[in-house]
């Protein structure tokens, strides 16, 4: 079954429009989850709202939204009200500029989207698309999407182009608070040689699917061993290193014994074949587990 897009609409680069599709370009819906469940009956358990101070359930229909002016006093704010305050749509992608890919800060990005052209707009789709890449440059455009007006780096990716919503300016937090305690050391000579020098020794090539979701891995296991009725699985002891002052654990990890030794060799990759192929990496497939033990809680 085709991927079904999470928005549809146009986008518009100087006189030029063409449809276009946004879909998820990543998802957690694969990841296990749990219904909560009742230990007497067996029965899973339903959510219910209730009153703060009488304890007593409220029904759906007597519900409304509160903004808190006060420690436990609100002001009642309609749905309708809410819904009132999202901004028009005219469902189009205009892009505002366009800028070095590089002048976007990573900590703005937010979620990232495929953005595919519809059947009648695939040459202004490609004209944007080869243009940008030659240019080596993104776009910047603005839409609304999901209830808000929201800001979107756009970028080529293979044969299309990927959507990545931004943070607002006042949703990211300063580095320089986040940094200020961080004392101001430079560090030479020894220990910046060493450390250069491990940092050369252990470059590669990011591949994502080389990274295990140990915690995934670990939930399907043991899902896997509760359906099969067997033991649980044991978890492996975690090796503590030895404390170390950080100009001997520079050396050792440099493969220096005594200071002025020469570094042991090493590959850039360690993972590498010894064809010097591509690294090899082991089989990160999960147990498989009943769909009945691995239903989603709604």
């Amino acid at each position: 079954m085709a991927q079904r897009a999470q928005w549809k609409g146009f986008i518009k680069f100087g006189e030029v429009t063409c449809a276009v599709g946004l879909y998820t370009a990543a998802s957690t819906s694969d990841r296990i989850t749990f219904n909560t469940i009742n230990t007497a009956t067996g029965n899973r358990v339903n959510r219910v709202f209730v009153d703060s101070d009488t304890q007593e359930a409220v029904p759906k229909e007597a519900q409304t939204k509160g903004f808190e002016i006060e420690n436990g006093q609100y002001i009642l704010i309609d749905p309708e009200e809410v819904a009132a305050t999202i901004p028009e749509s005219n469902k189009t992608l205009e892009v505002e500029a366009f800028i070095p890919c590089s002048d976007v800060d990573d900590v703005y990005f937010d979620k990232p989207y495929y953005l595919t052209p519809d059947r009648l707009g695939q040459d202004a789709f490609a004209a944007l698309r080869d243009g940008m890449r030659k240019s080596k440059v993104a776009a910047i455009a603005r839409t609304v999407l999901f209830r808000r007006l929201r800001t979107v780096l756009i970028r080529p990716h293979g044969n299309g182009l990927i959507a990545t919503t931004l943070q607002y300016d006042y949703e990211v937090r300063s580095s320089k608070k986040a940094f200020e305690e961080v004392p101001k050391l430079k560090i030479e000579g020894e220990m910046l040689d060493l450390a250069k020098h491990i940092i050369s020794t252990k470059k590669g090539e990011f591949d994502p699917a080389a990274f295990d979701d140990r915690y995934e891995d670990a939930l399907a296991e043991l899902v896997k061993a509760k359906v099969e009725g067997k033991a649980l699985p044991k978890r492996k002891p975690v090796a503590v290193s030895k404390p170390n002052d950080l100009l001997a654990a520079l050396r050792e990890s440099a493969g220096l014994s005594k200071k002025g030794s020469e570094p042991k060799r090493a590959a850039a990759n360690t993972n590498a074949g010894k064809d010097g192929g591509k690294p090899r990496r082991a089989s990160t497939a999960k147990p498989r587990v009943s769909a009945a033990s691995q239903r989603k809680a709604s």
